[in-house]
């Protein structure tokens, strides 16, 4: 089902039908610490679980909104720690979240040198999974201005360095600005084969879904995969698994963005362009038909990917 409350009968028996076995899933990209997840996160947890959610990674964008995330990080941790020790397993929500720390090269002109220095100290004293999401955004002209887009150059090779340094993976923000961002990871000494790393939400086109592949990056799949109209992304994503398999992508919601197209609504202006962590089956949906691989060896394959990516040994189990 999705997550959002308003849908039509049709889509809803859809959902019943396509959904009916939950399969064990990790969302390798939230931003789930988000004001409009303040009213009802704990019921958005549970709901997650009851949809296969098992892991979760709040992702950094701003520094002012890190501490928020632990936040939320400890929020999460406590419903699960509380449902561990309830002897009713029916009230069982098992859902770990997960820390990236970074700087978003479409807020650069908010960032500052000082941010760069905090941010590293928070990954000594903290140990985040991951660094992200980081990169490079020319979506507006704006961005495309030289001195923005300098400045983004810089920051993204400063957290590039954070990486190596600490021996974390990234989490890559691009957006028309492939051929640049590909530019700085060839020349830098950041190695997504050995130290992991996802291209985030990706947008590029088929040469560039295979280029990053070949860097060793995963490709983040959201919601934009169960749009037909979508032509571009899902021609890259079959080009990628075609050239590489199936171990070339994991999943991600992106939420509150990238809502699956079955999941928006038009009644309720407030929350029909709100994507929640349990509309994560979709985008496994999505790819499955896409792909035609069946759910459940596509949902073990991908959970594989994601640990792949994050360098990290999470049981599959329910």
């Amino acid at each position: 089902m999705c997550g959002n409350k308003s849908v039509t009968i049709t889509e809803r028996t859809n959902a019943r039908e396509a959904l009916k076995n939950v399969y064990p899933l990790i969302d390798t990209h939230t931003h789930f610490d988000a004001p409009v997840f303040d009213t009802d996160r704990r019921q958005q947890v549970e709901q997650a679980y009851s949809q296969g959610i098992r892991h979760l990674v709040l992702v950094g964008y701003l520094y002012q909104y890190f501490d928020r995330m632990y936040d939320t990080q400890g929020f999460i941790n406590n419903i699960s720690q509380s449902s561990a020790t309830n002897e009713n397993n029916q009230d069982k929500c098992d859902v770990a979240a997960h820390i990236a720390l970074g700087l978003h090269p479409f807020y650069i002109e908010q960032h500052t040198d000082d941010h760069v220095i905090q941010l590293e100290q928070m990954v000594i004293e903290r140990r985040p999974l991951a660094i992200g999401e980081i990169g490079l955004d020319t979506f507006t002209d704006a961005m495309k201005q030289p001195g923005i887009l300098a400045k983004q150059k810089r920051f993204f090779a400063a957290q590039l360095d954070i990486a190596v340094v600490h021996n974390l993976p990234v989490m890559l923000h691009i957006r028309k600005a492939h051929a640049e961002a590909l530019a700085i990871l060839k020349a830098h000494k950041y190695d997504a084969h050995k130290l992991g790393g996802i291209a985030h939400s990706f947008s590029g086109g088929e040469q560039e879904a295979k280029a990053f592949v070949k860097l060793g990056f995963k490709l983040g799949v959201t919601g934009q995969i169960t749009n037909p109209n979508a032509k571009k992304l899902r021609r890259a994503i079959q080009v990628a698994v075609e050239s590489h398999g199936i171990e070339c992508l994991v999943v991600e919601t992106d939420c509150p963005d990238m809502t699956p197209i079955m999941c928006q609504t038009t009644d309720d202006i407030d929350s029909h362009n709100r994507n929640v962590p349990a509309n994560l089956p979709w985008v496994l949906t999505g790819l499955s038909e896409l792909l035609e691989i069946p759910h459940d060896k596509l949902a073990k394959q991908l959970w594989q990917n994601s640990c792949d990516a994050l360098k990290v040994d999470w049981a599959y189990s329910m």
